[in-house]
């Protein structure tokens, strides 16, 4: 008889596992492994045109969050199936893909930040002012004189005309490249402090002055690029990195978020371009020479400013990011507004979120994360922040004009890149606790983690192009790589907990699958 109970209780558990195991393994793999609307078990774009548009309607199958095969980035109408020995680089076909080539609807006047009649009217004053200005120093034998044009064709003002509620700047936009090349090589006219200068004296930045009347913040080198942040350092103490700068301008091309200003690596004369160009006096009385014959300057501030934090050109060349300014506040408000996720900015002090996993269900109810994209696209800066290794995002900015359904701006990256050989996976805490994901975002990773598109390959490619290159070290590239699979097996667990449809969020379409009765014909939804 007991031999009997002990037989029907093996038999029982036994089922109970294999049932388990059927429910919770094996059959969430068959799903995807289901054949698509095409005999070949997928949607093929090589058999008709894609063409993806900004809705929101479903229709195609959403990959599975890892270990995506051909398959599933076909079935999306990526081209997965590119011959590698074909002409073009590996950022090239990356841009030739329909996920980079996403229809943005045509925009509308209220879409716009800025009307290029009001834009021209207040430049044109602003150049007025500051021919008035220069009067006043025109008999200074120590300054140099340049002459500067206002020019309204200026690659500057086309970046700020071009700024839209969806992006800072078009995918092919030819101005960001003319931009680039001309705060790379434009002769600077001004030099002064800018209003972000702390007053700690570490985060050193100067704002310049370009001979177009362009102007760009220009962060000097702190720190090799073999340098890793020490163990014992706080993050919010911690250097700001030129090269960080350079490396997250590109990075956020690559994921198409297209939300920070174009940066790009300039060496830059300390005493031609900065000393005898400035008008500030503060500026001018912390220039010195070391021991070394070095030109070298450090911060105007209340305490901490001393030689020892100063930096230093060779004699007299000092590399440095430039990064593009964005419109003025007056013609262009932003709201700065703490980051939910924000971190105790103390030794000893903790947030609720770093306690709580249940945090994010808190945040969902309050505004402006109960409805909208504004949630989603906190989840996108937390996902490129922690590819950049980037803790110190305590507040994000947003154009006042686009009201809550506009993006975040990333900008002021500087902290990222300390370490390569440490992933700080608390950076990813709004994706994991939120378990909430746009497509698009997640379907770009999904390709960027394919060899035939590895993201390292394109970042390296990519940041070839500056003058301060290599702009990243090996070990932080490969760095790249390893992180990236991090956030795909955070979805991933995301997903076997929650199912797809209530982590991954449908924000375009593949229109050339959509049945012509659901087909947007006029304004399509736009995308989040």
């Amino acid at each position: 008889m007991m031999l009997r109970r002990d037989r029907l209780l093996l038999s029982v558990t036994l089922t109970a596992i294999f049932t388990a195991d059927l429910y919770f393994v094996l059959l969430p793999k068959l799903r995807h492994r289901q054949p698509g609307p095409d005999d070949g078990g997928c949607i093929c774009p090589s058999s008709r045109g894609t063409n993806f548009t900004l809705a929101g309607y479903s229709g195609l199958t959403t990959p599975w969050p890892s270990n995506t095969t051909s398959m599933d980035l076909q079935g999306m109408g990526v081209r997965a199936t590119d011959n590698l020995t074909e002409l073009g680089s590996k950022l090239e076909r990356l841009f030739a893909q329909p996920l980079y080539n996403i229809q943005t609807p045509e925009l509308v006047r209220e879409e716009r930040l800025l009307q290029s009649e009001e834009v021209m009217g207040y430049y044109r004053r602003k150049v007025s002012r500051w021919e008035r200005h220069m009067k006043l120093y025109s008999e200074a034998a120590t300054l140099l004189e340049h002459q500067a044009t206002f020019d309204p064709e200026a690659s500057w003002l086309k970046f700020h005309l071009g700024i839209n509620r969806y992006a800072l700047y078009a995918r092919e936009d030819p101005t960001i490249t003319r931009l680039l090349k001309d705060m790379q090589s434009n002769a600077v006219i001004s030099a002064g402090w800018t209003c972000l200068v702390k007053p700690s004296g570490y985060h050193l930045k100067l704002a310049l002055k370009m001979q177009n009347y362009g102007k760009a913040m220009f962060k000097p080198m702190r720190q090799q690029r073999d340098q890793e942040t020490p163990d014992d350092l706080f993050y919010f103490v911690d250097f700001q990195r030129h090269n960080a700068e350079i490396a997250a301008f590109h990075l956020d091309r690559i994921l198409d978020f297209r939300r920070v200003p174009p940066v790009v690596g300039r060496l830059v004369n300390v005493t031609g371009e900065i000393l005898l160009t400035t008008h500030n006096e503060d500026l001018r009385s912390v220039f010195f020479t070391s021991p070394a014959n070095n030109t070298c300057f450090f911060a105007k501030c209340l305490y901490v400013c001393k030689t020892e934090y100063a930096v230093c050109g060779s004699p007299d060349l000092l590399e440095g990011s430039m990064s593009a300014y964005l419109p003025g506040l007056s013609i262009a408000p932003r709201i700065s507004i703490p980051n939910p996720w924000i971190r105790s900015y103390t030794f000893t002090g903790r947030e609720e979120w770093e306690v709580n996993p249940l945090y994010c269900d808190t945040i969902k109810q309050l505004y402006p994360y109960n409805s909208g994209n504004r949630l989603l696209n906190i989840i996108d800066m937390a996902i490129f922040d922690f590819l950049i290794g980037n803790m110190d995002r305590h507040h994000y900015e947003i154009f006042t004009k686009f009201g809550d359904e506009g993006f975040l701006l990333h900008f002021d990256n500087a902290r990222g890149f300390g370490k390569h050989s440490q992933d700080e996976m608390s950076i990813l805490a709004p994706l994991s606790q939120c378990c909430i994901i746009k497509r698009s975002t997640l379907l770009r990773l999904q390709l960027l983690s394919q060899d035939r598109y590895r993201l390292s390959d394109v970042m390296r490619e990519s940041l070839g192009g500056d003058a301060l290159q290599p702009v990243l070290t090996e070990p932080h590239l490969q760095a790249l790589d390893r992180r990236l699979q991090r956030v795909l097996k955070t979805v991933h667990r995301c997903v076997r907990r929650l199912g797809e449809a209530q982590v991954i969020t449908t924000d375009f379409v593949d229109t050339s699958v959509m049945p012509e009765s659901v087909k947007p014909v006029s304004a399509p939804n736009k995308e989040r």
